[in-house]
């Protein structure tokens, strides 16, 4: 079985007990709208933004980034089936693009769904599919760069902040990519749908203003802005503060001028260009600041100056014509021209209508201007390129007051819907016809009944809309509701508060209509409709811009207006119109679906609102398109490949099938058990009418085929496991011996393995046998080869078990033993009791607090007692022995006699200090003859002699100075006298004054040296 097969049949069934059917056709309960939305909302949490309806894909906005478009899943679908692989936008680009190139016909994909619901997000895959995968070169880079560039430069200047989502499309959108014979795209064309100018003098509360406007203010370099008169505070033009939302977070309009800046540059905008554009955009908004005053004649006049002068600079126009125009109408009368005043209202209704006028034209020279950037150079060719279409528009929209610009949009989205049921019926009609299977009428409703109620000729509502706005007399919002109620009052869809009945009043206000469109019910207010659908620009206002100077306002505002006595189009009769081109487009093309979906109005990532998906469910009509999908057969596949997947349930056609497919097909549907009913054979597929007989036939097979493969991948890894166990014995003992036999050798291929296992052994063996602790010296004999090694892995060992012992010890055992090092240094291997004070610990002080006299301690004030400890002292006069005690402090030594301090020691005075090599306890201080304080050498005798020397070393740094004498002692006694202290070996300790007048001293020897 080939492995895209396998992909193909796996990821379309195994995977809907995880995370539901990746195709909705697939689903059990396919009638059930809460299966439907069950369905959605478990892949959603999975991630899974994408699911089929066939060959319609559904898309709900994940409001965060998912690491699914990068060019590696570019690449996994490029050129591959459409249900090879789970479902994708890349999926629905590159079916597209297949098509085209296999079928030499022209396509489209068409894109819808709420504002929000990621329309834009999504037609921008598309065209970085198309950029990444499609073949290149020089001129075809520069295409695609223009193509992608276009996307930043039209967002700007037709997308908007709005309640619903913060880069809302506010304008229609049909791109053409042309693609040359060899695939490549080689050229584009964008047309442009009602865009919402309205937007540009009024913005609801939370909403904003085109893009273009933040950005240029926060983005523009500081002499930009000088040269256009902006100051960088949005806070400061009327027409950015309408909605109260100047800055969002999510938007940062400072990085967005630069990519848009970029863009214009990539797109070919000369420098010229950019900076007339600017100039018109920065227009607009010193026209928004533009205020008015009322005299008491009624009439008008602008308060300032400074921004009329602005305008008039920018806009290249005379500043008294301007002035002039804004405050004055020029009517006819008689064959005579006339000026007459405006009054306050009025005048402020002429500038919001100058300024969206500027705006809307403005826009419309900007899609022309990138036609013409990405119009296909190669007359020639141009005819035989091949088009693949692209629509992002529009979703029907229903908010808490509905206008004009609703009303058309969801017009828009009924002509789609009409559309997208003919086309989709028509494709399964096709289906079936070509493979001889009989079509099954399916039952849907028809919204051909609401496209007329809209667009009949005469009878319609654009018509009485249109009708209203010409003719003469005080027509008004209200005449055209009252003429809607004459005309089609009668009509199913349609109802208005005079018409309904009592409770459908308490809901609907006395200037609003209802439309049933086929997603719901819409109520419109008429407030505004006729002002709309006129766009009227007073004739004097359109002779200034005629006027101007500025190259992109001359080929806006055409002086053949000024001249041409026929009415223009309405608003709404231009939209009809321009539908009408877009549906025979559409119709002319292959269709692709991409359904968005929002699945909150938060715009949180992780959060899915039933009611709010229920009702977009509704809209798009995803359960109908779903009963018309399942109308017919759920499930079909070409022969080779359903005999392929499950020919192994049926012994009749495993382990191959000789004859013809479809004798092969109904051989093994026969022996599964289909009934008639279930299934048809076509003439190259076959067609399963439900899932659950399809899900049957996979377990089947996944029951047969599991045990099987399971035995024969166990099979072969038992055999090949013991295979491998041979070959590895026979290979270990011949190189084994081979290495034995030249073990003293020199290392070579003949003993490396041997020498390497001799090392191998010894060091698994010093593994298991290392030392716990830094007194354990055991370590195992190493081979001859490892002898260096070994001592080196020895030291390293201490040196990490003195490192860990380190670690481990507290402050005050750290403390000890730093003391016992000192006393290792002075006394190891020179003083005979040293070895027994090894194992005692040194301790703080000798004495306590209570054995010192209080007036010791008051003597001694602020300095601070690091050891105390008694001692006898031998007078220098007939070496009395008398009890004294040892006190030291930070800078001396001293030594006490009860209440006195008899002698004081400064460590400065202290040479040093001697010591026998016997076990006695006799020391001797040293101190300079130079000191006067002092009276002579001072000989002491300590029970912890050890201790206290080594106390008295540390304390005044003199570790070098301590003296171990193996005989006898000199010292001095005071006024240039000297004594000695002999030493000798005996039984027991005796210290007394010999005949020759020395201190003789008798110790017994504790250890021999």
């Amino acid at each position: 079985m080939f492995d895209w097969e396998r992909a193909m049949m796996e990821s379309a069934l195994t995977a809907r007990d995880r995370v539901g059917v990746q195709d909705f056709v697939l689903l059990e309960n396919h009638t059930s709208e809460v299966a439907f939305i069950e369905n959605l909302r478990k892949r959603f949490k999975e991630n899974l933004i994408y699911t089929y309806i066939g060959s319609v894909l559904v898309s709900v906005n994940p409001y965060k980034d998912l690491e699914i478009y990068t060019k590696q899943h570019m690449e996994r679908y490029r050129g591959v089936n459409f249900y090879e692989v789970s479902p994708h936008i890349y999926a629905v680009s590159d079916n597209a693009y297949r098509s085209m190139r296999s079928e030499k016909r022209d396509q489209c994909i068409l894109i819808s769904g709420e504002s929000g619901a990621g329309k834009t997000e999504a037609s921008k895959k598309v065209l970085q599919y198309y950029a990444v995968t499609c073949p290149a070169s020089e001129h075809v880079q520069t295409v695609k760069d223009r193509l992608l560039q276009s996307n930043p430069v039209l967002e700007a200047f037709g997308n908007a902040k709005t309640l619903r989502n913060d880069n809302s499309s506010r304008f229609g959108k049909y791109m053409d990519v042309q693609f040359d014979f060899k695939g490549a795209p080689v050229g584009g064309h964008i047309l442009n749908y009602l865009l919402e100018k309205s937007r540009v003098v009024h913005q609801s509360h939370g909403e904003r203003n085109f893009h273009i406007f933040y950005q240029l203010i926060e983005g523009a370099e500081d002499e930009l802005l000088r040269r256009l008169g902006l100051e960088r505070m949005a806070q400061q033009y009327q027409y950015l503060v309408k909605g109260s939302c100047p800055k969002v977070s999510s938007i940062n309009d400072r990085s967005d001028w630069k990519v848009v800046r970029k863009a214009l540059s990539v797109i070919g905008f000369s420098d010229d260009e950019v900076e007339e554009l600017l100039s018109i955009i920065a227009s607009v908004l010193h026209l928004g600041n533009v205020q008015y005053s009322g005299e008491d004649s009624g009439s008008s006049y602008i308060t300032t100056d400074t921004q009329i002068k602005y305008i008039a600079r920018l806009l290249g126009v005379d500043f008294s014509v301007l002035k002039e125009a804004l405050t004055h109408k020029k009517i006819t009368a008689k064959g005579e021209e006339l000026m007459s005043p405006l009054n306050q209202e009025q005048a402020s209704s002429a500038r919001d209508a100058l300024s969206k006028a500027i705006y809307g034209r403005t826009f419309t020279w900007l899609v022309n201007k990138i036609n013409t950037s990405l119009a296909f150079k190669d007359k020639f060719n141009s005819k035989n390129a091949s088009v693949i279409g692209l629509l992002d528009i529009y979703g029907f929209e229903v908010f808490q007051n509905n206008s004009f610009e609703q009303f058309c949009i969801n017009y828009c989205n009924e002509k789609l819907q009409q559309l997208f049921i003919e086309l989709t019926l028509k494709s399964e009609q096709e289906e079936y016809e070509a493979e001889g299977i009989t079509w099954e009428p399916v039952q849907y409703f028809n919204n051909k009944i609401i496209c007329d109620l809209v667009e009949e000729k005469f009878k319609g509502i654009i018509s009485i809309l249109d009708e209203e706005c010409l003719r003469p007399g005080d027509a008004s919002d209200i005449t055209f509701l009252v003429k809607l109620e004459d005309t089609v009052g009668g009509h199913a869809h349609f109802v208005t508060h005079k018409l309904a009945d009592g409770k459908t009043r308490k809901v609907m206000g006395r200037e609003e209509f209802r439309l049933l469109h086929y997603a719901g019910e819409v109520n419109y207010n008429v407030n505004g409709f006729l002002d709309k659908n006129n766009d009227l620009l007073f004739r004097n206002l359109k002779e200034v811009m005629c006027s101007s100077e500025n190259r992109i306002l001359t080929q806006c505002f055409s002086r053949e207006e000024l001249t041409d006595k026929k009415l223009p189009e309405t608003t709404a009769t231009q939209f009809k119109n321009s539908l009408a081109k877009l549906m025979e487009i559409l119709m002319s093309k292959d269709p692709s679906y991409v359904r968005c979906i929002k699945p909150n109005d938060a715009k949180q990532a992780g959060r899915f609102e039933e009611v709010l998906v229920r009702h977009q469910v509704k809209y798009l009509g995803l359960m109908e398109n779903l009963r018309v999908r399942r109308a017919g057969f759920a499930y079909r596949r070409r022969y080779e490949v359903f005999l392929q997947r499950y020919k192994s349930l049926c012994p009749d056609t495993w382990p191959s099938w000789d004859g013809r497919l479809v004798d092969g097909v109904s051989t093994l549907v026969k022996h599964l058990g289909y009934k008639p009913e279930e299934y048809k054979l076509g003439r190259t597929k076959i067609f399963i009418r439900f899932p659950k007989t399809l899900f049957a036939t996979e377990e089947y097979r996944k029951l047969r085929l599991s045990a099987v493969q399971v035995q024969a991948w166990w099979k072969g890894i038992l055999a090949r496991r013991r295979a491998q166990r041979r070959r590895q014995a026979v290979d270990t003992i011949r190189r084994f011996i081979k290495g034995f036999m030249f073990r003293h050798h020199p290392r070579c291929p003949e003993n490396e393995y041997f020498l390497d296992y001799v090392r191998y052994t010894f060091l698994m063996k010093l593994h298991r046998a290392l030392p716990k602790t830094v007194l354990d010296k055991s370590w195992p004999t190493p081979p001859p080869a490892l002898t260096e090694a070994s001592e080196l892995l020895r030291k390293l060992c201490m040196q990490n078990l003195v490192w860990k012992y380190c670690k481990t010890i507290s402050p005050e055992w750290k403390h000890q033993l730093e003391q016992k090092v000192v006393a290792s240094e002075v006394f190891k291997d020179k003083k005979d009791n040293y070895p027994q004070s090894v194992p005692k610990l040194f301790v703080g002080t000798r004495l306590d607090g209570d054995d010192i006299n209080p007036k010791v301690l008051q003597a001694l004030g602020t300095e601070k007692m690091k050891y105390a400890v008694p001692v006898t002292k031998y007078d220098r006069k007939g070496f009395k022995a008398r009890a004294r005690q040892l006190l030291l402090t930070a800078s001396s030594a001293i030594i006490v006699e009860e209440a006195k301090l008899k002698q004081r020691i400064d460590y400065s005075a202290l040479k040093g200090v001697s010591v026998s090599s016997l076990s006695d306890g006799l020391f001797v201080l040293h101190v300079t003859c130079e000191d006067n304080k002092q009276k002579g050498d001072a000989v002491l005798q300590s029970d912890h002699v050890i201790e206290t020397l080594t106390k008295v070393a540390i304390c005044a740094d003199k570790i070098n100075n301590i003296n171990i004498n193996q005989s006898s002692i000199k010292f001095t006694l005071g006024q240039g006298k000297e004594g000695i202290i002999d030493f000798t070996s005996g039984s027991e300790l005796l210290v007394a004054k010999a005949k020759n007048g020395h201190l003789s001293v008798t110790a017994p020897r504790l250890n021999s040296r």
